[in-house]
């Protein structure tokens, strides 16, 4: 059975204030899809019937009809620009400008079930042994409470595997366990997660040298945006970096960031530093 309008309207209506997701107009597909298998897991026989009860619910039923209709795709170096832009540049800078601090804070907003962190993490014990000797910190968070414990378990089945991880990482990073792949503790407890709904009030959070907000602000309308945006610039140290997905961009939304010329890598810094780094390399030159 379809979803009727005024069903539809209900929940595009919850998801948008809950989560800051824009349902269109032609979306009632997705709805259906998402909310058939959870009316199904609560034993409700219909979406009809799990929306009567949502209606009256308490505030956990509705946590996860929002949760349902949030998207969690990602992969391991998912599209691989951004990776090789911070292995190639972000990274070697920031090392040489937090010599003395010997210090590197991360944070990736809509981690998921953990592939980007544990991507980036990765990828520094591969590249940045150097690093050993610092204190780096991975702050990962999401709105979606499943997710969070899927990642913290670290663990994945052989399709999730096969999806941008090098062969060599997995030998050397993951062991088997039964019909999945775990990721070793070298790499799974350098990882912090914890809930975070970017478009609600933020938790008290550390500056960050690097942000990584990939693939979730073309869920947002334009408002959710720019308040996204303008928080974060507060959250990144000055000479801090900001990694968005390709699909996205700052331009119309915040005129203090300007785009890096790392192919298509999709990072950002604001524009005092970006200027500032535009003319050390006149300088250089």
């Amino acid at each position: 059975m379809s979803i009727s309008p005024q069903d539809f309207d209900y929940v595009r209506s919850l998801v948008c204030d809950q989560a800051g997701i824009v349902l269109e107009n032609g979306k009632e597909y997705l709805v259906e899809s998402r909310l058939v298998p959870l009316a199904k897991r609560h034993g409700y026989d219909s979406i009809d019937t799990l929306l009567v009860a949502l209606r009256r619910a308490d505030a956990t039923l509705r946590r996860t009809v929002v949760e349902a209709m949030t998207t969690n795709e990602t992969t391991f170096f998912r599209d691989i620009e951004p990776f090789e832009a911070l292995r190639k540049h972000v990274v070697p800078e920031l090392l040489a400008a937090r010599s003395a601090s010997r210090e590197l804070r991360i944070w990736y907003g809509a981690s998921s079930t953990g592939q980007e962190p544990y991507s980036v993490v990765m990828m520094l014990l591969q590249h940045f042994p150097q690093l050993a000797n610092w204190n780096v910190t991975h702050h990962a968070t999401d709105i979606s409470l499943e997710v969070l414990e899927r990642a913290r378990q670290g663990k994945y089945n052989q399709i999730e595997m096969n999806r941008g991880l090098p062969v060599a990482y997995l030998v050397k990073y993951f062991e088997k366990c039964g019909l999945e792949w775990q990721l070793k503790p070298v790499v799974r407890d350098k990882v912090r997660f914890e809930q975070m709904n970017l478009v609600k009030p933020w938790p008290a959070l550390p500056v960050f040298d690097i942000v990584m907000l990939r693939n979730v602000m073309i869920y947002f309308d334009i408002e959710a945006k720019k308040q996204i945006l303008g928080k974060i610039r507060r959250q990144l140290r000055p000479d801090g970096y900001l990694f968005l997905g390709g699909a996205e961009t700052t331009m119309g939304l915040d005129d203090s960031f300007r785009r890096m010329q790392f192919d298509r890598a999709g990072c950002y810094r604001t524009s005092e530093a970006a200027a500032g780094l535009s003319m050390a390399t006149r300088g250089a030159a």
